[in-house]
């Protein structure tokens, strides 16, 4: 992917350097402060509970979904409810199978290991962290050659909580050692609305009901992205405006970074005006959008994709993207011929034919 492009957006759904410094501050850090992804609240409070009530580490879990969502919040959620302490790492960063070694040695009975990106570990890592997640042992190679041994070594009960943006790269063998997996949905108008009014709260900028409401239609469904759009909003108040987070000033915020109110951004706008002006809306592959606008085809997959397949702007079809009518409409471009809806008396070619009238007989 290209992470410059991405990390220039400001609707990115993509953790930047500057989130970091609040994720701390606004986290949630008990289930019921969470809010949005009702259901997958609901079961794993079930999980959580039964672990509790057995006095026993809770099941591994992996969290799977778009980026941005709350996978890691989430984890500290879990860590908080059962009151054991948390150790965060991530897929790329473990290399060698003996960095996994030193972690797992050093978790205490109960602990969590939070990996995000986990479908980005080596095989050489995930071979070493099947027996430690099944049987909670961990097996080392002593030595070299003819003379190497094997070493086993017995684990504490832990749990591993994994996040993955991209569920398709996970191998067959760790998904299967997961005994719980939960899908992160894009979240529902109402539930960003309210984290981006406890964000103010916390942040203590005044906004109007109004006021959230703007940000939380152009947030994509995403609440790191709304808690981002909400920081932008406030320095744009306490610069240009009273200071005061209202409807005006948010749509005027907005509108200068080029968020529409569907929360489309420049790339966005781009994508779909390529496949419909230079490729008659397609179908059109990947690779030929990413070439034609310069961009690539990994960051287009990744990040414009699902949120215009969400909204319905894109289809995808066996011979590549599609342009639907509601992105026509969105881009105030006339439908071509080709998208016109057939005609109700139009015979379908799989309907047979009705029989003739006696006068014709």
């Amino acid at each position: 992917m290209n992470e410059n492009t991405s990390s220039k957006r400001t609707i990115s759904p993509g953790k930047k350097r500057e989130d970091g410094r609040l994720d701390g501050l606004m986290r949630p850090q008990q289930l019921d402060e969470f809010t949005g992804q009702e259901r997958l609240k609901a079961n794993l409070s079930i999980l959580i509970e039964a672990a509790k009530a057995r006095q026993e580490s809770l099941d591994h879990v992996l969290f799977h979904g778009p980026p941005g969502l709350g996978k890691t919040t989430l984890a500290h959620v879990v860590a908080n409810e059962m009151n054991v302490n948390i150790r965060i790492t991530a897929g790329p960063a473990i290399e060698r199978a003996g960095d996994l070694a030193a972690i797992l040695t050093n978790m205490r009975a109960g602990d969590i290991l939070f990996i995000d990106e986990v479908h980005r570990l080596g095989r050489a890592v995930e071979e070493i962290l099947y027996p430690a997640m099944e049987d909670f042992v961990l097996d080392i190679v002593v030595g070299k050659g003819p003379g190497a041994k094997n070493v086993r070594l017995k684990l504490p009960k832990f749990t591993v909580i994994g996040a993955t943006t991209r569920l398709a790269l996970l191998t067959a063998p760790l998904r299967a050692r997961f005994g719980a997996l939960y899908r992160m949905d894009f979240y529902e108008q109402a539930a960003i609305e309210s984290i981006v009014t406890r964000g103010a709260g916390i942040l203590q900028v005044p906004i109007e009901p109004a006021g959230a409401t703007e940000i939380a239609l152009r947030s994509r469904g995403t609440p790191r992205v709304a808690l981002r759009l909400l920081r932008r909003v406030r320095d744009y108040a306490e610069v240009r405006a009273t200071g005061e987070i209202t409807e005006e000033t948010a749509v005027a915020a907005l509108n200068l970074l080029e968020i529409d109110e569907l929360g489309l951004d420049d790339l966005d706008r781009r994508v779909l005006s390529a496949i419909i002006e230079k490729f008659g809306g397609g179908p059109v592959g990947l690779d030929t959008i990413g070439a034609s606008i310069s961009e690539e085809s990994d960051t287009i997959m990744d990040v414009v994709e699902p949120y215009l397949l969400q909204l319905g702007f894109l289809e995808r079809t066996a011979r590549g993207r599609v342009a639907t009518p509601h992105a026509y409409a969105h881009l105030d471009v006339p439908l071509p011929q080709h998208h016109a809806v057939a005609k109700p008396n139009q015979p379908s070619l799989f309907t047979a034919a009705s029989e003739p009238d006696e006068d014709e007989e």
